[in-house]
């Protein structure tokens, strides 16, 4: 039997906790681990009535320092699949099983619930025209750079086996928003296998999305970081981003 952790890094999560958690099939995980960002909310309390694990930061350590604490937590307590489901009840959680079963049964080492499926879709789900036409170029750069032929880049809908989590160097990276891109391209990098599988959009005044001007500095620490994989790649620099752990 393989241990199936979901972790949900949370941060203001108080309003859309509960359905995210309710909708995950019964039987498909066997733990749900909650890292609370230091919210001003009263998500811990819902978390806890939950029946969740909890654990809280004492200071905001942004989105990125937030998932190390959650797969470090996740691998501690014996985690063979880790899937990270926002809380913020933008990914449709119901589809849990299905990222899960593609990694149980050996497909894939890691699953992305992609978002991009048609322009119309994607659109009609709520996403701001700028950040899909931002996602669409990140994915297209992304894509070139890597050999990959992923429909998006920027889900926060994964899934990852224990052996990936044990491999790649995920602790030396951003503590912000980039912490996704570039695990990404670690997974890349370390010759894992990524397949992926469409997910509905739900844009909505309750998921957590960031602004124009983050969203800016996003894109530019992606493209560094894919600058980084191909100086990587082509031996012109050795980014500790993707040198193998040695802790």
């Amino acid at each position: 039997m393989m241990k199936i952790i979901a972790v949900m890094p949370a941060y203001n999560a108080a309003r859309t906790l509960e359905p995210t958690v309710r909708d995950i099939p019964s039987g498909v995980v066997d733990e749900i681990i909650l890292v609370d960002d230091n919210s001003r909310d009263n998500t811990v309390e819902i978390a806890r009535r939950l029946g969740l694990t909890v654990v809280q930061h004492e200071k905001n350590k942004g989105y990125g320092g937030n998932q190390k604490t959650c797969y470090r937590l996740a691998l501690e307590r014996g985690a063979d699949i880790v899937v990270m489901i926002h809380p913020d009840y933008q990914y449709d959680s119901k589809l849990t099983p299905y990222l899960v079963g593609f990694l149980r049964e050996q497909y894939f080492d890691v699953m992305l619930g992609s978002r991009i499926r048609t322009r119309n879709e994607a659109l009609a789900g709520g996403m701001p025209k700028y950040k899909y036409a931002a996602n669409r170029m990140l994915t297209f750069v992304a894509n070139i750079s890597t050999g990959m032929n992923l429909s998006e880049w920027h889900t926060g809908f994964r899934a990852f086996t224990r052996n990936v989590l044990e491999t790649i160097p995920w602790q030396r990276n951003s503590d912000d928003f980039m912490f996704d891109s570039q695990m990404l391209l670690q997974c890349v990098a370390f010759g894992f296998r990524i397949g992926e599988i469409p997910v509905p959009v739900r844009y909505h005044e309750t998921s957590s999305s960031i602004n124009f001007y983050r969203s800016i500095n996003y894109g530019l620490g992606t493209l560094s970081s894919v600058g980084a994989f191909l100086l990587h790649r082509f031996h012109l620099a050795q980014p500790q981003m993707f040198c193998r752990k040695d802790f």
